[in-house]
């Protein structure tokens, strides 16, 4: 890939509406062009063997079956409810 210039730089800036001064865009022409030689340098690295991966670590699910189970009766639940009616909890209003 060839290098990248100040001109797209500029560019990238103006699209991501950045306001950057011609020292700025000289700058970061460097530091740019130096990331995309790294990430060049990476193709060069022997990956044949290598296994495609989404991870680096295998995932698994903890979490346990939702299955239906059987719970505590209404009444159970209300029992130690401080105010209480119609089989629901009743608590103070909070709207006006």
């Amino acid at each position: 890939m060839s290098n990248i210039s100040k001109e797209q730089v500029k560019h990238v800036a103006h699209l991501a509406r950045l306001a950057i001064s011609e020292e700025e865009a000289e700058k970061m022409t460097k530091q740019l062009d130096a990331i995309i030689h790294y990430a060049e340098s990476l193709n060069e690295l022997n990956t044949d063997d290598v296994e495609p991966t989404t991870h680096v670590l295998d995932l698994k699910n903890v979490m346990r079956k939702d299955e239906p189970r059987k719970w505590i009766e209404k009444e159970d639940a209300l029992k130690n409810a401080p105010d209480k009616q119609d089989g629901q909890f009743r608590v103070p209003s909070i709207l006006e």
